[in-house]
């Protein structure tokens, strides 16, 4: 385990299991990084007729990817752990890629839409480890953000479609 929980039962949760916790929520948080990148990079590069709508979806998506970002910081707090804070931590632990310089409104939701589906999985696992440990405080932060991403989803499809 890359980043231990530091506290022995941290409230009232074994720290053994929570550092499993910790480490998948760093994955997390790192995915999550790199996915409010790219929505930056689709902001501020996207072209096109679409352009408008495009271009105030990003900036909201990335403003509630910043959010997100905080509290799985506060969460791995809360656990006891440590939060990654540097690109170079991001990059090792990651599944989501760094896109460049794309302007079309298509391949941009498109990437949106597999970087949430990419989001989505790593949240299903978490929901179901933190279930197996009892943490509810984690299982409910997974679950109100699986909720969001599949809407997430659907929305981008349906503008695709």
């Amino acid at each position: 385990m890359k980043n231990a929980v530091l506290t022995e039962g941290l409230n009232g949760l074994d720290a053994q299991q929570s550092a499993v916790v910790v480490d998948k929520l760093n994955t997390l948080l790192s995915s999550y990084q790199f996915y409010y990148q790219n929505l930056r990079g689709f902001h501020w590069n996207i072209k096109g007729k679409a352009f408008f709508s495009l271009h105030e979806k990003f900036e909201g998506l990335y403003d509630e990817a910043a959010g997100t970002i905080d509290e799985l910081a506060e969460r791995i707090l809360t656990l006891g752990g440590r939060p990654l804070h540097s690109f170079a931590e991001y990059t090792e632990q990651t599944y989501i890629k760094a896109l460049l310089d794309i302007s079309d409104g298509e391949e941009a939701v498109k990437a949106v839409i597999d970087n949430n589906q990419e989001l989505l999985g790593q949240l299903r696992g978490l929901l179901e480890l933190a279930g197996e440990n009892n943490d509810e405080g984690t299982a409910s932060l997974a679950s109100g953000l699986i909720e969001g991403i599949e809407k997430t989803i659907w929305m981008f499809r349906a503008w695709l479609a």
